[in-house]
C-alpha cells in the first residue's frame, strides 16, 4: 500500500508517530518518503538518532505547527498520506487554556483539510479520541469538532481524488501522559493517587492503534469514524496490577473527567455499522451509496439505541492480564512488588 508511496505524520514524535514509523519502514520498506511533521525540536532531534540517514534515506523532519496552515500547505507538498496525529490532549491542561486547544485541535484541523485538498494528497487519517463522544470537557468538545470537520471534508473535495476518514479509540497503553507510566512513576513514592474508585476506561495497546490507522487508510471509503472493539479497565486494577502494596489514596474527580468513556452513542447507533474486528459509525448523507458500502463490507446495523461505553463493557481486563500487558508493551523490566 505504501511502497512508492509518500506519507507525512503530523505529531509524528508522538509516542502513535513513533510506532507507525516502525510499522511503515517494516512493511513498506519501499516507502518513497516519510516525514515526521512536529513542533518540537529536541523530540525530532532525538528521533533522528534512532532514523539515521545513512539507513533511512526516506526520512524527513519538518518543524512546524498544524496552526500555521502556510507551513502544512509547503510540508505537504508531493504527499499522497497524511496521518493527523498533532493534538492538545491534557482534559485538565485544556480547560484552563481553552483557547489553545481549540487553536490546535481545531484550527489545526481546517489547516490540514485546506491544505490536504491544496496539495494533491489522497487519503487523509485523523485520530480522534473517546473524549470526542457525547463530550464534557473541551478537549472532547475540540476533538467533536475535528471528527465533524474531517467527515463533511469529503462534501467540499470536489474533483479532488481525496478520502478524509477518523479513528476513534480509548487509553492508549504506555502512550506519554496515560496512567500507567503515570502510575509507574509515582508508586516508589508509596502513594498512587486515584480520581474515583469506579472510574473505568477503554484500553487498547500502542500496535492496536497502529493498526487501527493503517486499516482505515486502506479501507476507508470517505467520511467514515472508526471505531475498535476493545476491553475496559477499571482504575482500581491498574493501580492493584502496578502498585499491590502501595497507599491508594482517592482524590477526587479532575475538571473536565467522566467516570465512564462512550464512543459510540444511542444516538450514533442508527448509522454504526458492525464489521467484525471494528465498529464504523457511517456519514448521515454519505458521498457514496450506503448499500454498496454494506454489501461490500458484509456490515450489520448495530440495534438500534446500542452504545458502547466503558462501563458496561462486556469484554475486561483483570489485575493479572494487565501485569501481563504492562510487561509485554510498556516495561519488559516490570516486576510486581513483593
Amino acid at each position: 500500500m505504501l511502497n512508492n508511496k509518500s506519507v507525512l505524520i503530523t505529531g509524528g514524535t508522538g509516542s502513535l508517530g513513533k510506532a507507525l514509523t516502525d510499522n511503515i519502514f517494516k512493511k513498506w520498506p519501499k516507502v518513497r518518503r516519510l516525514v515526521i511533521f512536529s513542533r518540537d525540536e529536541q523530540k525530532q532531534f532525538q528521533m533522528a538518532q534512532q532514523y539515521p540517514v545513512s539507513e533511512y534515506p526516506q526520512m524527513r523532519f519538518f518543524i512546524g505547527d498544524v496552526r500555521d496552515r502556510e507551513r502544512l500547505v509547503r510540508a505537504f507538498e508531493g504527499i499522497d498520506y497524511v496521518i493527523h496525529a498533532a493534538a492538545m490532549k491534557h482534559v485538565h491542561i485544556a480547560e484552563y487554556n481553552p483557547s489553545e486547544c481549540v487553536k490546535t485541535n481545531v484550527g489545526g484541523a481546517e489547516n490540514v483539510i485546506y491544505a490536504a485538498l491544496q496539495t494533491g494528497v489522497q487519503n487523509v487519517v485523523a485520530l480522534s479520541t473517546d473524549k470526542a463522544c457525547a463530550p464534557i470537557n473541551l478537549y472532547g468538545a475540540t476533538k467533536l469538532t475535528s471528527d465533524k470537520l474531517f467527515v463533511a471534508a469529503n462534501n467540499i473535495r470536489g474533483k479532488h481524488n481525496i478520502k478524509f476518514s477518523v479513528v476513534r479509540y480509548g487509553n492508549v497503553m504506555g502512550s506519554n501522559g496515560s496512567v500507567i507510566p503515570f502510575f509507574m512513576s509515582k508508586r516508589s513514592g508509596g502513594v498512587l493517587p486515584i480520581t474515583l474508585s469506579a472510574m473505568t476506561r477503554f484500553n487498547i495497546s500502542l500496535q492496536g492503534g497502529v493498526d487501527m490507522v493503517l486499516h482505515a487508510m486502506k479501507t476507508a471509503w470517505g467520511g467514515e469514524i472508526f471505531v475498535p472493539k476493545i476491553p475496559s479497565y477499571k482504575i482500581t486494577d491498574v493501580a492493584q496490577a502496578i502498585g499491590p502494596n502501595c497507599e491508594h489514596r482517592i482524590i477526587g474527580i479532575r475538571p473536565g473527567e467522566k467516570v465512564h468513556e462512550e464512543m459510540i452513542t444511542s444516538s450514533d447507533s442508527f448509522f454504526t455499522y458492525n464489521l467484525g474486528k471494528y465498529f464504523v459509525i457511517i456519514p448521515q448523507t454519505p458521498i457514496w451509496n450506503s448499500a454498496d458500502f454494506i454489501s461490500n463490507f458484509n456490515a450489520e446495523l448495530v440495534p438500534n439505541g446500542f452504545t458502547y461505553n466503558s462501563g458496561t463493557n462486556t469484554e475486561w481486563e483483570t489485575v493479572e492480564s494487565l501485569r501481563s500487558l504492562i510487561k509485554e508493551h510498556v516495561d519488559l523490566n516490570f516486576k510486581v512488588e513483593q
